[in-house]
């Protein structure tokens, strides 16, 4: 593997990881409908006396509760908070994020619906009874940060008492990934489970976890040595012994970490930073494999152990390393194949289906778009042997096994018929718009863009030009007065940030002259004298930054957080040719509903002829592309093909004609009315539509009709706006509107730095 870049790694402040669960409501999800909630009748149906039909179904067949609830897509997230991350117990309160979070990951990498429960006690006899007595509510229970031992007897008996999937992540979510990433150490290395000597250090529950899984999958009893803090787990050893620890010990004479090490194949850690000695390392077997699991800093890094054994196959759990042991790559996944199959429970079999899946994907060609969010060219070997977690075919690769296996071993309550449908289904369920932004920001992180914020003076856009630098996406350039950036940075509670930004103004720079000779010159027979242009250049903060980007002294320009969008398109004009004659256009994305839609012209054209128009179509074309859609332009109004005539419509019949007489290479039709040009099934009635299948962009009549309905959409519908995307000049200048928080400012350069044109 072969880094194209170095990327400087993100900082993240105490101040914005609050902001964070703060705004824009506090904490990390909400409850919405999924039925009409609106009339009379709706209220009838969905409750009294609708309601009373399911629940009698229900109640004279039990299974029909996964057709009328949302029971079979429905998870808890549930902790005590005795073990909470690296921060020990912190109580049931204060592990609530963290749940959250949980929450929010099930839903974002498998649409699985989930719900955190914190329980305020550390009894294992009061919670078990308080799970299964909420049994009936879930498909399945997701136990979180709970101790050892206890997790053991909690899992266990939940486990016996209860019908659904009960799985307690930080056990087995760690070992399904560390079992699919060995499957693939041991294939580079030419060894075989059953032959190897495996060193296990740290006996807490995802050491057990993992330890017998991988007995589970062939590893032999006699060849695995479990470590703890007083040394071997051997036959006979009576301090700090418990049940579960007391099942791996061993007849040896071994009793250190140091000693077992000795001629080891692999080395599982799940213990302390510092546990694992160089010479340790080197002291153990040929490409032996080192997973140094330890959170947040592994047992050995993997430049200390590479110092000493340049075979050595390494994986640790943190992201700055190749090899993440991450369990957002197995819980979600297994759950979802679970779930899908009304699963009585997440079997052995269900986890080494899930360990394979997972190891075979690490061995296929990676696609463009993983390889570019981590700036890397991923292949497999030595430092590609797990999967990365945004790979988009985890959703439709690992269920499908997963659900299998339970569906052999008998744990499924409903069988999936037909694979290759499900498989389908599955791929439909992601929202592709996720995809779109992470690639947007992994492009924006690969380029290492100069942008300007140009306007300084506002709180807004220093949190921005903060949170872009901090993020690794570049170098933020800010114009301003350096105390007033100071001054706000200090008061939005980001004082030490005034040293990592540029603060640049026309007094600072000593560019000035050269700008304002290059101003002149474009403006001197537009009736721009000395003193007009001395004045643009050294006072307007828009036309400044647009100079900047002019002379090469950034590559991307954020603006219009505090000025109308018309007054900075006209400033920016005076530096660039950015306007309608010289081809400019603005392209918003709506993003909704798993869905995204371009709308142009959004910004420059206030009343478009057909040749406009056809420009405009151009422009969010090339767009599209830059975000991965592969363009289908509908000319839209509200008529459909020469019905009803109107002189109105004309130019939206004429803007294909333009097109094909230019040749294009995607596709067009028009002009329709928005339902033919969205919905596959009103298409249908016209067979001659030279559309594909349903628009993702919709060329509007003029200006005022692209701004109404991108902010319909935004305040009725609650669509996420992306834009105005200024494309079409020469340099990447974006413009943000003024009511723009922090994020979509942020969201603005990222933007400029993948440069849209």
């Amino acid at each position: 593997m072969e880094p194209t870049i170095k990327m400087p790694k993100a900082k993240i402040t105490k101040e914005e990881a609050l902001a964070f669960h703060l705004e824009p409501t506090p904490g990390k999800w909400e409850v919405q409908a999924t039925v009409p909630m609106t009339t009379q009748r709706d209220l009838s149906l969905a409750y009294s006396p609708g309601v009373a039909v399911p629940c009698e179904a229900i109640a004279e067949n039990p299974e029909t509760a996964y057709d009328y609830t949302n029971k079979g897509n429905l998870v808890a997230v549930i902790s005590n908070g005795t073990a909470v991350l690296g921060l020990g117990n912190l109580g049931a309160l204060g592990s609530k994020p963290v749940m959250e979070g949980k929450s929010v990951l099930f839903k974002r990498f498998a649409d699985v619906n989930s719900i955190d429960i914190e329980l305020d006690t550390e009894d294992p006899d009061e919670f078990c009874r308080a799970v299964r007595l909420m049994g009936p509510t879930f498909g399945g229970i997701n136990l979180e940060d709970i101790k050892a031992p206890e997790c053991f007897i909690i899992e266990q008996r939940l486990k016996e008492e209860m019908d659904i999937p009960v799985f307690h992540d930080d056990q087995h979510g760690t070992a399904v990934i560390c079992a699919a990433g060995l499957i693939n150490a041991l294939h580079i290395s030419g060894k075989k489970i059953e032959d190897v000597k495996i060193v296990l250090n740290g006996a807490g529950a995802a050491g057990i976890a993992c330890i017998e899984l991988l007995k589970a999958m062939g590893a032999r009893h006699e060849n695995c040595i479990v470590c703890d803090t007083k040394g071997v787990i051997y036959q006979g050893r009576t301090e700090g012994m418990n049940q579960w620890k007391s099942a791996h010990a061993i007849a040896t004479d071994l009793r250190t970490l140091e000693d077992a090490m000795k001629g080891a194949d692999v080395f599982l850690g799940v213990s302390v930073k510092g546990a694992v000695t160089q010479e340790m390392v080197a002291s153990m077997a040929d490409n032996p494999v080192i997973f140094a699991m330890a959170n947040p800093d592994p047992e050995i890094t993997p430049e200390e152990a590479h110092e000493v054994r340049v075979d050595a196959i390494v994986a640790t759990g943190r992201s700055d390393y190749p090899n993440q042991v991450n369990n957002v790559l197995g819980f979600p996944y297994l759950f979802r194949g679970a779930l899908d199959i009304h699963a009585r429970a997440i079997n052995d079999e269900m986890k080494i289906a899930c360990a394979h899946a997972l190891a075979r994907l690490a061995r296929e060609d990676v696609p463009d778009e993983v390889a570019l969010a981590y700036g890397k060219s991923l292949t497999f070997g030595r430092d590609y042997i797990i999967p990365t977690p945004f790979d988009p075919r985890l959703i439709h690769r690992i269920p499908p096994a997963v659900a299998k296996a339970g569906m052999d071993t008998g744990a499924a309550r409903r069988p999936i018929i037909d694979m290759e449908a499900y498989e389908l289904s599955l791929k439909s369920r992601m929202d592709p718009t996720a995809s779109i932004l992470r690639g947007l920001n992994a492009r924006a992180r690969a380029a290492q863009n100069r942008i300007v914020f140009a306007e300084g003076d506002d709180p807004r856009v220093l949190r921005a030009a903060v949170m872009y630098q901090r993020s690794g996406f570049g170098k933020a350039l800010v114009v301003g007065r350096h105390d007033d950036v100071k001054a706000k940075l200090e008061a939005a509670g980001l004082g030490d940030a005034v040293r990592e930004l540029e603060v640049i103004n026309a007094a600072n720079t000593q560019h000035l002259q050269t700008y304002k000779d290059f101003l002149y010159k474009r403006l001197q027979r537009r009736g721009f004298d000395g003193k007009d242009v001395h004045r643009l250049a050294a006072r307007d903060r828009h036309v400044f930054s647009a100079l900047m980007l002019a002379h090469g002294h950034a590559d991307g320009l954020v603006t219009g957080a505090t000025r109308k969008s018309a007054h900075v398109l006209d400033q920016i004009n005076h530096v660039f040719d950015a306007d309608a004659a010289h081809g400019a256009a603005g392209i918003t994305a709506l993003l909704h509903k798993g869905r995204i839609v371009l709308i142009g012209d959004t910004l420059v054209h206030e009343w478009p002829d057909e040749n406009d128009l056809a420009t405009v179509a151009e422009r969010a074309a090339t767009v599209a592309r830059h975000m991965g859609l592969e363009p289908r332009v509908a000319f839209v109004s509200f008529s459909t093909f020469g019905y009803p005539v109107s002189e109105r419509t004309e130019k939206l019949y004429k803007a294909p004609q333009v097109l094909e007489a230019r040749g294009v290479d995607f596709e067009y039709e028009g002009e329709m009315t928005v339902d033919v040009a969205l919905n596959a099934h009103q298409q249908e009635a016209y067979p001659f539509c030279r559309l594909t299948g349903p628009a993702n962009i919709l060329i509007v009549p003029a200006r005022h009709s692209a701004s109404i309905s991108t902010k319909l959409m935004q305040e009725m519908a609650g669509a996420t706006v992306i834009g105005p995307i200024l494309t079409g000049i020469d340099k990447p200048i974006q413009i943000c509107s003024t009511g723009s928080t922090a994020n979509d400012i942020l969201n603005m350069a990222i933007l400029a730095s993948c440069d849209m044109a």
